[in-house]
């Protein structure tokens, strides 16, 4: 693994005199980097549901045809990493399920860490699951929860739920939308001429050409319909928690998290970097891509020539988002070319974003010594991770994690970099400009927000009884 992994994008949009389908479809390719290994899209006309889904990237589950059939004027779309049930057709979302009330859909970004618990309350209603996701056992429990609409039931469910969560849903006429009470997965309010939009990041909206309204706030719910938006708090217990790597690494440098371009605040973390680490070095550079704005603030603070001495394959994706270890190490050899020209003879100073199990970053110091490099001075723009995330990210098992079981000294020995420094806890906290108190860093120092004993593993769900 070389980072953590990442879950779901999720994308609601409510446009009766446009074509919300296809307007998912591209919202859902400006949220592919959340994740690659399904997609789906549901639409609503008023009377039914129709749903699509399948395995791989938003460009090959869609065919314009597949888009133009599934019509409506109410939609919601997926695209996933897993991070509860396997890799498998039958876990793409959106989950779709019936009730008393008619079908509902269920998009979901995030976790459920008392996921054992829901999963027993859903068997005691007499349903049984048919896939091994946390997602499909919180539409069943909304579905056969009291009362006598869909809000009610959302009410009743959502209050039981614990952990990182973002829900968008559909029913034949009406979107909704949740956040969990820690806002720790992002999810903002669009406005479209006819309409509106929800998403995980701003990206989905400017690419639709929606307008940001707001950040969902924790804990609120929503209903969009034909008479507006209505707006509650399903629950009174909120404490701001969003996840720090989503402005380290998760979100696209051109999204806005609360209020602040993800590009800017990378680059405030690089003049952090520089000055906690400096290094005598004859040029900085980056690990291509998510670490570029990095290494451009950590150049400008230091002082020091920026530029480029990888070159990233562009047609592949993201290393971490692909399901099996052997596939991802094979992926780092084809995703980067390095520039002999550039770095033969030359002290650089490389940023990255984080080292997670230590795999990956040998690999890539040693492209660049075989490409000439004199000494490679690394450079990590998040703290060491230490402790695994239960909270919609795919960290590892904590005894994998390599600052987990080892100093930085001998992380720097195993990667085999002349030196290396991580951004230190208070200097990510100062580039992000939140309170530290309204960001989880759990991965960092062990405090999660809430208590998350009695977790099943990812795979778990594939070995409960019915």
């Amino acid at each position: 693994m070389s980072k953590p992994r990442e879950q779901c994008g999720v994308v609601a949009i409510y446009a009766p005199r446009q074509e919300p389908a296809r307007m998912t479809f591209f919202a859902l390719y400006a949220l592919q980097h959340r994740g690659q290994e399904s997609a789906g899209i549901c639409t609503a006309d008023g009377t039914s549901l129709h749903n699509l889904t399948g395995m791989g990237l938003v460009s090959q589950v869609f065919r314009d045809r597949d888009i133009a059939r599934l019509g409506g004027s109410l939609a919601i779309g997926h695209t996933r990493y897993s991070t509860t049930g396997s890799s498998r057709a039958e876990n793409a979302q959106p989950m779709v399920v019936s009730s008393p009330l008619g079908s509902l859909a269920l998009a979901h970004n995030g976790n459920v860490v008392n996921v054992a618990e829901i999963r027993q309350r859903v068997v005691d209603f007499g349903v049984t699951p048919r896939t091994s996701t946390d997602s499909e056992l919180v539409a069943h429990l909304i579905a056969q929860a009291p009362g006598d609409s869909w809000l009610e039931r959302m009410r009743s469910a959502l209050g039981q739920l614990r952990g990182a969560f973002c829900f968008v849903m559909l029913t034949r006429d009406h979107l909704y939308a949740a956040r969990d009470p820690w806002g720790i997965r992002p999810l903002v309010l669009g406005r479209l001429d006819s309409g509106w939009v929800v998403a995980s990041e701003t990206c989905a909206l400017d690419t639709i050409g929606a307008q940001p309204i707001r950040e969902i706030a924790p804990g609120e719910l929503l209903a969009i319909g034909q008479d507006g938006v209505h707006s509650e708090q399903f629950t009174k217990q909120t404490r701001r928690a969003g996840c720090s790597f989503e402005f380290i690494y998760f979100a696209r440098p051109d999204s806005l998290l609360d209020g602040q371009l993800v590009y800017s605040t990378r680059e405030r973390m690089g003049e952090a970097l520089a000055r906690e680490h400096p290094v005598a070095a004859d040029f900085v550079m980056p690990v291509p891509d998510s670490a570029t704005p990095a290494a451009i603030g950590f150049a400008r603070a230091a002082g020091l020539p920026y530029r480029e001495g990888l070159v990233k394959n562009r047609y592949i994706g993201r290393t971490f988002i692909q399901p099996y270890q052997d596939q991802r190490e094979v992926g780092v050899d084809l995703k980067f070319n390095p520039l002999p020209e550039v770095l033969r003879g030359q002290r650089i100073a490389v940023v990255d974003d984080s080292i997670v199990r230590g795999t990956t970053t040998p690999r890539i110091v040693a492209m660049l010594r075989r490409a000439g490099a004199a000494e490679v001075h690394l450079r990590i723009c998040a703290p060491p991770i230490r402790y695994a995330c239960h909270l919609g990210v795919d960290t590892a098992p904590e005894e994998s994690l390599i600052a987990n079981i080892h100093s930085v000294e001998e992380i720097r020995t195993a990667v085999g970099a002349d030196s290396l420094g991580y951004l230190s806890l208070d200097g990510l906290v100062g580039a992000i400009g939140l309170p530290e108190q309204q960001l989880c860093n759990a991965c960092f120092h062990g405090r999660y927000p809430m208590p998350i004993d009695g977790l099943v593993d990812k795979l778990g769900l594939e070995q409960s009884p019915a």
